[in-house]
């Protein structure tokens, strides 16, 4: 038997050493010591082999855009949605092609090989939709970028926002979008969450809505994105972004809503970077953070993935592109300082995603053979130090290499 690409000695997740064999782009072997025939070989010598690094919340039509037309001086979420209202009226077609696709190379440098990525439907010229459809293609093979049909301005705020819903849809968008908690009334909040629901159902497709992203505990759409997603027969198919009101909720009606959300099977995506800098901009002291609550979703047995959300764009001026920044800030924010929790947060940057987007990855025979090598011992020590991404393989072929930068210090004394 012959592979195309084999990965010696390197550690798993699990901590224990074994070699990955890759042939016609799938996992053939994960086993130690595997002699065979093969065209390359790549020497993990004893550092971590992982499943790719996949972001499931982004924005990848506003990416790198940071600063236009003005930079955010409020850091509020309000103040960045109307900054790109404004940007989404000047841009082209060939900016956010050239953007994403710079963004793309920098993230897959980076060990992430897909990306959800919403994109802004309400744009009237609907070059949103048709640059990101042209970047998928140009990615394609290296990259699985999943597209959502996000109604920026509202489902029933923005005239027409429907209507541009099944349009992306119709294009070739993949997942039903939304954001009930930016509609005029709580009421029609409710309505465009149904909407998003029925459409969804109708088309057999998924549905990942932007839910309660505020600090108002009132704000409560994730109940009825938990009760249509069971009356509409989607389980495992829907997922709540944000969350974050949830972080502000009373604990009664978050141990009553949390079991709502586990029966339903409705994933959730905190963005522990912008969720954190972007809420409790009202509060004086003590100061609100507005992650969702992490460690009890987990406990319910809710999938919890992490999402980066936002690079140099109108809501946030930082930003690398490495999830090990997201998994990092995670787990300051959610307090998840034990050995188990760490892990857990590092498998809230490759496995849960993975889960979250229907994908096959994973470091098992018949898993599409994407994979990272790190230069360190294990998911707690990436997170520790985001290591460089030694090597970055998707569907078989290496995409990405890094050298590891070396200090040479001086001695003491």
């Amino acid at each position: 038997m012959s592979f195309d690409l084999i990965v010696r000695g390197g550690l798993l997740p699990d901590g224990t050493q074994a070699d990955i064999a890759i042939a016609a782009g799938r996992i053939a072997a994960v086993e130690p010591g595997i002699t065979a025939e093969v065209r390359e070989v790549i020497d993990a010598g004893g550092k971590l082999v992982s499943p790719p690094l996949i972001d499931c919340h982004f924005h990848m039509d506003a990416t790198l855009s940071y600063g236009r037309p003005r930079v955010n001086a409020s850091g509020t979420l309000l103040e960045g949605i109307a900054l790109w209202g404004e940007l989404k009226q000047e841009q082209s077609r060939e900016d956010i092609v050239a953007r994403a696709l710079d963004y793309c190379r920098q993230a897959m440098g980076k060990g992430v090989l897909a990306i959800r990525s919403h994109v802004d439907v309400t744009d009237p010229g609907f070059r949103t939709v048709e640059a990101l459809l042209e970047v998928r293609e140009a990615i394609r093979g290296k990259m699985d970028l999943q597209l959502v049909a996000f109604p920026q301005d509202g489902w029933f705020r923005a005239p027409g926002a429907e209507r541009q819903v099944i349009r992306a849809l119709d294009a070739g968008v993949d997942i039903v979008g939304g954001i009930p908690h930016f509609e005029r009334t709580m009421a029609d909040g409710a309505a465009a969450v149904r909407a998003a629901c029925r459409i969804a159902a109708e088309r057999g497709l998924m549905v990942d809505l932007h839910c309660d992203e505020s600090d108002d505990p009132l704000s409560r759409h994730i109940e009825t994105l938990a009760a249509e997603t069971i009356a509409f027969g989607l389980q495992g198919r829907v997922a709540g972004s944000h969350l974050a009101s949830m972080h502000s909720m009373d604990n009664y009606y978050a141990s009553k809503l949390i079991p709502l959300i586990a029966e339903a099977g409705v994933a959730a995506i905190p963005n522990p970077l912008i969720n954190i800098t972007l809420q409790g901009r009202a509060d004086t002291y003590p100061k609100r953070r507005g992650m969702t609550r992490v460690p009890e979703l987990l406990a319910a047995g809710v999938t919890v993935a992490f999402g980066q959300d936002c690079v140099m764009d109108p809501w946030y001026p930082l930003g690398s592109g490495d999830m090990l920044d997201v998994a990092h800030m995670g787990l300051h924010v959610a307090l998840m300082t034990g050995t188990e929790a760490m892990r857990r947060c590092f498998q809230m940057v490759t496995e849960a995603p993975a889960q979250v987007m229907g994908l096959d990855f994973g470091l098992r025979v018949g898993a599409r053979g994407s994979l990272i090598v790190l230069d360190c011992a294990g998911p707690i020590d990436a997170i520790r130090l985001r290591p460089a991404r030694l090597a970055v393989v998707s569907d078989g072929k290496v995409v990405a290499t890094t050298q590891p930068a070396r200090t040479a210090a001086l001695p003491f004394g």
